[in-house]
């Protein structure tokens, strides 16, 4: 192999069929394995037929085999698309194995099993003990735009609703510009939820409608306002209702709240345009932000609105890429010691 042979854990989902494109075009990353339990022995191609010619030969893999691998390289890359509950113990059999094989081994969790440090916050937020708590502490949650380093060998990617949200809310905070109370309403295409047909996700229940669920009472809502405070240093009060749209791939997000100390929609521009200067992968617009101008792309969009003292902020992201996989292989490229970019920089379509 002429990079770092990767092994991708839950490789039939959405999230991972996005991996597997950023691998395929990614300079110093190789596939070495897509793991997946149901379609182990089974094409690539068959389950993700815009990838044919990526991968016009290989096929999945089960976890046993990909283990058996594992003494063949010095260096690994793990990605875990698995489902959140599942991840934990598959990532924490592999790395045991590598260990054992004597394998250096970087991680990068796009589940939620690793964002949270403390493993009871993990089982009261997701209603079931965490299945690898010893591993907890190799892992740092954050975004890459928010840490500059990371004293972990592993790291574990932020929600896509999380990832959205903060982009938005850390800088102001991080500014001391707002009240610190934030209220937020957020669309979603359909594949946030996964490849597995729902009522939610039907296309005839989805299609040209718009619908809230679990509002105030969100996972991610516990995820974002502890890594707001990791990150900005301040506690917020989140207030946070989803949708589901009538598209297939991208996060709208409304951000409300309120500015302090006569603090103007010009200071809070200047603080995300200060904060995101050396991030490539996040554009602060003079106008709000349209999904077809960032979908199928790394990129972020953010923009600032105020009258008054009412501040809102609004953000565009890629579901699947800024939101999961390509924040994920930021994380890898970072890890690696690699430029954050690598692989990264190709543009939205537009008209997708």
């Amino acid at each position: 192999m002429s990079g770092w042979p990767v092994l991708l854990l839950g490789g039939s989902g959405y999230v991972a069929g996005e991996f597997l494109r950023l691998i395929a075009q990614h300079p110093q990353l190789e596939l070495g394995g897509a793991i997946s339990t149901s379609q182990a022995g089974e094409p690539i191609a068959a389950a993700f037929p815009h990838l044919a010619a990526a991968f016009p030969e290989q096929r999945f893999v089960s976890l046993d085999a990909a283990i058996e691998r594992l003494g063949d390289v010095g260096h690994s890359v793990l990605l875990s698309a698995a489902p959140h509950g599942a991840s934990a113990e598959v990532v924490a059999r592999v790395l045991d194995a590598a260990d054992a094989a004597g394998v250096r081994t970087t991680a990068v969790d796009a589940s939620a099993d690793f964002r949270f440090a403390d493993a009871a916050l993990y089982a009261k937020v997701y209603g079931h003990p965490h299945a690898s708590s010893a591993r907890l502490a190799e892992f740092t949650c954050a975004l890459p735009e928010h840490v500059s380093s990371i004293e972990t060998p592993h790291a574990a990617h932020p929600g896509c609703f999380a990832t959205s949200m903060l982009l938005g809310i850390v800088p102001l905070v991080a500014a001391d510009l707002v009240d610190g109370e934030f209220f937020v309403s957020a669309i979603t295409g359909s594949t946030g939820a996964g490849r597995t047909p729902k009522d939610t996700t039907h296309h005839p229940m989805r299609h040209n409608n718009l619908f809230g669920y679990q509002a105030l009472r969100h996972r991610h809502s516990p995820e974002v306002c502890a890594l707001v405070e990791a990150a900005a240093g301040r506690p917020i009060r989140l207030n946070f209702v989803p949708h589901s749209g009538p598209f297939a791939r991208g996060i709208y997000t409304t951000m409300f709240t309120r500015l302090k100390g006569g603090a103007t929609a010009a200071e809070a521009r200047e603080a995300l345009e200060t904060y995101y200067e050396n991030a490539p992968f996040v554009l602060v617009t003079p106008e709000p932000p349209r999904l077809k101008d960032i979908v199928a792309s790394n990129y972020a969009a953010l923009s600032v609105t105020a009258d008054g003292d009412a501040l809102v902020v609004h953000a565009a992201i890629d579901n699947l890429i800024k939101g999961a996989a390509g924040g994920s292989i930021q994380w890898v490229n970072r890890l690696l010691g690699l430029p954050e970019t690598l692989g990264l920089t190709a543009p939205t379509p537009g008209w997708l």
